[in-house]
């Protein structure tokens, strides 16, 4: 199996597993498929897509908040849904 397809499988496991870009860059890059990082991601459903889908699981708490940005995602995606849930 050539890196691009492990790369965008291991993507996309870590994904539905809640992680956000970020962590999942930094796991592929650990694995060594530095070089098929960017193809990956790109390969996935947008992130904040991904985080809203996550906060509308589990609720649009603190805690899940902070739990969005210890998986990685992005810091803006995470306020931007903070602004969000203070308004809902």
């Amino acid at each position: 199996m050539d890196d691009r397809r492990v790369a965008a499988g291991r993507a996309a496991a870590l994904a539905g597993r809640g992680y956000g870009d970020a962590a999942i860059r930094a796991l592929l890059e650990e694995e060594g498929l530095a070089e098929q990082v960017e193809d990956a991601l790109a390969g996935l459903e947008p992130e904040a897509e991904r985080a809203r889908r996550l906060l509308a699981r589990a609720g649009r708490t603190p805690k899940e908040l902070r739990r969005l940005a210890a998986r990685g995602f992005d810091p803006g995606v995470v306020e931007e849904l903070a602004q969000f849930a203070d308004e809902g």
